[in-house]
């Protein structure tokens, strides 16, 4: 693949009168230089980075887990093992921090399917996996929400029938994808109850169109990035072997 720099030349001219002069730009001319790989780096340069480069490599590459088999957003309707094990994750890492810090324990968590950008691979998980699924800057934010805005998210998730991520919500659709069933760790959502969502900074800003996250009660930002989350849980955990469940399912009849 060829790409581009577009080289800008800036032509100033000298405005000539009894005042002091002044420079003053007259025209841009744009100038296309082709990068292509018959260009050359500098050996000196090269040398200098290899080192690093090298480092970083190895710290990414670096086997943490292990994956008993692969696994991909598209491998189920409302929820799919790698969704499952995002949600999960978000959940066992961010809890004992929102929990240090607030005193209360996070109630369910939603992501976003569209923020899984990659596989996971049969074998070896590294930190490159991390980076690879997950390659955004988000961060984790646990927002509080009354029961009756949590309803608001359910009527979201049944409308947009689509598998994203969820923890410790149970959401079951009938055969027309109406809301048939909503749970939260077992218990039916009460309206008048502050509920605290783990999600991510761009979906509590409206990604993805969730407007459901404010107005709210409020807003606990953790400074965790979901891959960093990923990362230290590869590293706490031998083998990776997430499922689908009946966390988020329709029923046939």
């Amino acid at each position: 693949m060829k790409l581009h720099l577009i080289k800008i030349v800036c032509v100033a001219l000298l405005v000539a009168s009894c005042k002091p002069k002044h420079w003053q730009v007259n025209k841009v001319v744009g100038k296309q230089i082709e990068i292509t790989d018959s260009l050359t780096g500098k050996a000196e340069i090269e040398a200098f980075i290899k080192p690093y480069r090298d480092h970083v490599n190895k710290d990414l590459d670096s086997t943490l887990s292990y994956a008993v088999a692969t696994y991909s957003k598209k491998d189920g309707e409302l929820n799919t093992a790698i969704g499952n094990l995002f949600a999960d994750v978000v959940f066992e890492q961010a809890n004992p921090v929102f929990l240090e810090r607030t005193g209360n324990n996070i109630d369910m968590v939603l992501l976003n399917h569209g923020g899984i950008r990659a596989i996971i691979s049969e074998g070896p998980v590294s930190a490159r996996t991390a980076y690879s699924i997950m390659p955004f800057e988000n961060s984790i934010v646990v927002v509080g929400l009354k029961g009756s805005q949590i309803n608001e998210l359910i009527t979201y998730l049944a409308q947009k029938k689509t598998a994203h991520p969820i923890a410790k919500l149970q959401l079951v659709l009938d055969s027309n994808y109406q809301v048939k069933t909503a749970t939260i760790s077992g218990n039916p959502i009460n309206p008048e109850h502050t509920y605290y969502v783990a999600t991510n900074d761009y979906l509590y800003s409206g990604g993805d169109n969730m407007s459901f996250f404010k107005p709210n009660e409020s807003v606990a930002v953790l400074n965790y990035k979901i891959r960093h989350a990923l990362i230290d849980y590869f590293k706490k955990t031998d083998t990776i072997n997430p499922i689908s469940d009946n966390r988020f399912i329709k029923l046939n009849n």
